[in-house]
This record gives structure tokens, sequence and C-alpha cells, in this order.
């Protein structure tokens, strides 16, 4: 096998319908988070990519349990299950450092993913492994002695491809497990990598919650792997991960419509305690700031600290000998 190596693998007029509509929602999500703060939806998007993809490999933890250890707050559960969360962050965290045609830096990925896990992190296998879905074996590894050509030649092929990169990405994830190089860690090793490429041809799919989907559909997705390995062509396994990806794009752009919403909620909630304060203050310009607190059913600290976020209103004086003017609006 040399460089010029060519995955088996068709072309179908679904994937080229899924390609057009993932890259309308690109656009749709580019174009919104240019005006608006998302940094809250990534970080949860983060949280939730990780806990599916260690929940895929039989990580118990909870999606608040992730979140927690995450954040550096102290959880009860087994060492290994929250190892395997910061090896995951650590690995997440530095996404933009890794180039998706390096070996090198596959080799590095997979040795902080797998780190005071596995004994031969970041070291190709020596022995024969399988992919199992549970305790069926869905495809058995390819024999280790071939491991480091075959992951040297379809890197070599993922680089010179013309191949549309949201299809490449998914071809690669399926030769990735394909040829399964490693002792263990492959599932989750192979996830962060496709998010990987895809992030190289838009940063938005840094954030996308891929893992989420494919934990959610973990039987149609190893049913596509089981039916490539059979067909000898991993297109179903490509029209099956392209529609992931976008069940994954609209989650997100659902999330953070639901976010924004919210925050109109509140920023509809911070108005109309403005306009309270002000109704209060013209109705009795003498009224103290505890008073107002009790009207408005909140503490004083909250009511001095919208005061003071309001230009157009000053006390004059001092003590009770003073009082309050709201200057006039400049409409």
């Amino acid at each position: 096998m040399g460089s010029d190596y060519r995955p088996p693998y068709h072309i179908t007029e679904k994937m080229v319908n899924l390609v057009a509509e993932i890259a309308q929602l690109s656009e749709r999500i580019e174009a919104s988070e240019k005006y608006s703060d998302t940094l809250k939806l990534r970080h949860e998007s983060r949280i939730k990519t990780i806990h599916s993809s260690l929940a895929i490999e039989q990580n118990i933890l909870t999606v608040e349990q992730v979140s927690d250890i995450i954040n550096g707050k102290r959880v009860l559960a087994p060492p290994k299950d929250i190892k395997e969360v910061l090896n995951a962050y650590s690995v997440y965290d530095n996404l933009g450092e890794f180039s998706p045609y390096s070996v090198e830096d596959l080799l590095t990925a997979h040795r902080i993913m797998m780190g005071d896990l596995l004994k031969d992190a970041g070291v190709f296998r020596s022995g024969n492994v399988g992919v199992f879905d549970g305790d069926k074996l869905i495809h058995a590894g390819t024999p280790a002695k071939y491991v480091p050509d075959l992951v040297e030649n379809l890197f070599l092929w993922l680089e010179k491809s013309e191949v549309h990169p949201l299809v490449a990405s998914c071809i690669f994830h399926y030769e990735f497990e394909f040829i399964h190089p490693f002792s263990d860690g492959n599932g989750r090793t192979g996830r962060f990598w496709h998010t990987l490429i895809l992030s190289k041809w838009k940063p938005i799919f840094a954030w996308m919650p891929i893992e989420t989907i494919v934990y959610n559909n973990q039987k149609a997705y190893y049913d596509a792997i089981g039916q490539s390995t059979k067909n000898a062509d991993c297109s179903v396994f490509i029209e099956l991960m392209l529609r992931l990806i976008c069940d994954a794009m609209t989650l997100y752009i659902n999330e953070k419509a639901k976010g924004d919403t919210q925050g109109d909620t509140q920023d509809d909630t911070q108005e109309k305690t403005i306009q309270k304060i002000i109704e209060i203050i013209k109705a009795n310009n003498k009224v103290t700031t505890a008073q107002i607190a009790e009207k408005l059913g909140v503490s004083v600290i909250t009511v001095k600290r919208k005061i003071k976020s309001m230009p157009e209103i000053h006390y004059v004086g001092s003590g009770y000998s003073g009082h309050w003017e709201i200057a006039a609006s400049e409409d």
C-alpha cells in the first residue's frame, strides 16, 4: 500500500444534499455568532461533548459531575472516571494546537487522552484488538504489524485529498476505527480527530456537540460501522455521520436560540426594574433606598447597584434632608 492509497467509498446524492445543508447551517451559525456572546454555550457544549464521548466508553459520570470536575470542584466518583474527564478536557482545550495531518500529533493526543489510564498511551498497539458494541464484536482491528504504515497512508491521503472536508472527515473517522491503531481509547481519539478535521475547515465545529448526537444514536453508529465493513465501502457510515453532524448543528442553533431568549427576558426584567425605580422616585423624591427595595421586593444592595447604573438619577444633598432628581430625557 503506497501514498496513493484511496479509502473505499463512493459519493451519493444523499451526501451531496447533506453537505449543502450543513454548509447552510454553518453560515447561519457564523452570522449569528458575530453579534452575540456564545462563551457560555460553547463551554456547556464542550462539557456535553466530553461527557458523551466518555459515556460511550462506559464512563458512569453525569453531565453535572463532568461539569464540576472541569470547574475544579470535588466529586465523589471512581478515580479512573475522573481521570478520563480531566484527560479529555486537556485534549479538547488544546484542540487548536494539533495538526490533523500529523501522525506525531495523533500520538500526542492519545498520550494525553489516555495518560495514567493505559500503559502504552501514545504508542501504536503491539497486539490485536477489535471494535465492540457491548459484548458484540463489530470489527476485528488490523493486524498490529500493519498499523504504522496504514495510519501513515491514511494521513497522507487526508492531506492530499480534494474531497470536501465534511466527507473527508467521515472517511477518516471510519478508516481510523477500521485500523484501530491503539490498544484502547480508539473511539474517543477517533471522534476527537473528526472534530479536529472539521474545526480546521470551520472553527465553529470546535464547539459542535457531535459527540452528544453520536451518544444518542450509538446503535445506528455501530450498525453503520458494521455495514460499511461488510460492504467494503464506508458510504453508509459517511451518510450517517453527515446526518448526525447536521443534527448536532441544529441542536446547537436551538440551544443558542433558547439562551438568546433567556437573555432577552433578563434584559426585559432589568428594564422593568429600572422603570419601577424611576416611577417610585417620581412619586416621592425623598424616598429612601430601603423603601425602594421593600417596594420592589429586592435587597438594598440591588437597588443601589441599579441606581448607580442610571446616570439620569442623582441624589442632591445628604442624609434625610436630601432628595432625588431625575434628569430630563434628551428625547
